[in-house]
């Protein structure tokens, strides 16, 4: 089974912030980032392709390599397959005062 990670802000107790992490937040703290692209549809390519409509920031680990980031429901949502994944997990909720959550 693999692992996921949700970047949320549904635990935090502050008054005062958003519990919801906005897409448009996203859209500014991944446009300051180069190996990142937006995107409304991501396509899985194998022996057969599947395509996906929603919100997803595309990480760019290395040439071979995407990774998507997927924003739903007001948090951020990523694969944890890839252990390299795990640092840029932490410096985005970082980033967005946000928790991560393993499930």
């Amino acid at each position: 089974m693999s692992q996921r990670y949700r970047i949320t802000r549904a635990f935090q107790e502050n008054g005062n912030s958003a519990k919801t992490i906005s897409l448009e937040e996203c859209k500014q703290i991944f446009s300051s980032k180069a190996d990142f692209t937006y995107t409304s549809v991501f396509t899985v390519k194998g022996s057969t392709s599947m395509s996906i409509e929603g919100d997803f920031f595309i990480w760019s680990y290395d040439e071979d390599t995407q990774i998507p980031f997927r924003h739903y429901d007001g948090d951020l949502y990523v694969s944890g397959t890839n252990k390299v994944v795990i640092p840029v997990v932490i410096e985005v909720a970082s980033e967005l005062e946000a928790d991560v959550q393993e499930e």
